[in-house]
């Protein structure tokens, strides 16, 4: 079982991949759905609440599309930063103390809500940046699941303690371990030399035939020990590295086997578990 996600952001924000790109993100994630389409794959897709406020336009025919799934990915991503770096070093971690927090999830459900009538019942903070009053805060307002944590060796969601189900993502994620636009591999060095950074796959980006080579004997692996498969996969991110064509083998992969929405992963596996979901 294979759940595909990914993340939009309103193109206010700014990020490195929307300075590189030839197309806003959101017009990107509609040709990325259009491959979808094709393949009858599902996707969770995690949207700022900002898109629904400033790029309705754009995001309507992907939020209408009865294979996308709506996911929370807070209101502006944390921008302006300044807030949550003084949270973080307060101790209430840097999504901000919990009224700040409620208020952001608030606000990105409002934002949805005024455009659509579909739910919106996982979350996925930005940069999987969620903090310890997270999980409550979500599950108090009815949200299944968050989706903030990397992992290698887990098989499947685990239920907090706060009842939410937490999926964690199980496959080498893109963003992070490919370089394009700006991550070249100079600024991957300079960026690791200060940073020191890692996730439970390493320290190590790749170029999009070999981060593909990887995912897909990841996917490949889980199907064969029983785990659920939990990809994160970026339009931007695909469309900059080779404008879609590595995608396309990963698609033809997900059609070979059974793929769900992240509500459907905690459901089938819950049933599984013998828990509710």
């Amino acid at each position: 079982m294979i759940c595909l996600t990914g993340d939009l952001h309103h193109e206010s924000l700014g990020t490195g991949n929307q300075r590189y790109a030839s197309a806003s993100e959101l017009s990107l994630a509609g040709a990325y759905l259009e491959l979808l389409r094709e393949a009858r794959v599902p996707v969770t897709f995690f949207v700022s609440g900002r898109a629904f406020d400033e790029q309705w336009s754009e995001l309507e025919p992907i939020v209408r599309d009865p294979l996308v799934e709506l996911g929370g990915h807070t209101h502006a991503c944390f921008s302006p930063s300044w807030p949550h770096r003084v949270s973080k070093k307060l101790g209430f971690g840097y999504p901000g103390p919990p009224w700040l927090e409620a208020q952001d999830i608030e606000r990105t459900l409002a934002s949805a809500a005024r455009r659509t009538t579909k739910p919106v019942r996982v979350w996925r903070d930005h940069m999987y940046l969620g903090g310890p009053n997270t999980d409550a805060l979500l599950r108090a307002r009815g949200f299944v699941a968050s989706s903030n944590i990397v992992s290698t060796t887990a098989r499947g969601p685990s239920r907090g303690r706060s009842g939410l189900w937490n999926v964690p993502i199980t496959i080498l994620p893109d963003h992070e371990h490919l370089f394009h636009a700006e991550r070249t591999r100079a600024w991957v060095t300079r960026w690791q030399r200060r940073h020191r950074w890692s996730d439970a796959f390493g320290p190590e980006s790749y170029e999009i035939d070999a981060w593909t080579d990887l995912v897909l004997a990841q996917l490949r692996a889980n199907e064969a020990r029983g785990a659920l498969s939990t990809l994160i996969v970026h339009p931007i991110t695909m469309h900059l590295c080779d404008g879609f064509d590595s995608f396309r083998k990963i698609l033809a992969y997900l059609t070979t086997t059974q793929t769900v929405t992240m509500t459907e992963a905690v459901r089938v596996w819950a049933a599984k578990v013998g828990e509710a979901a």
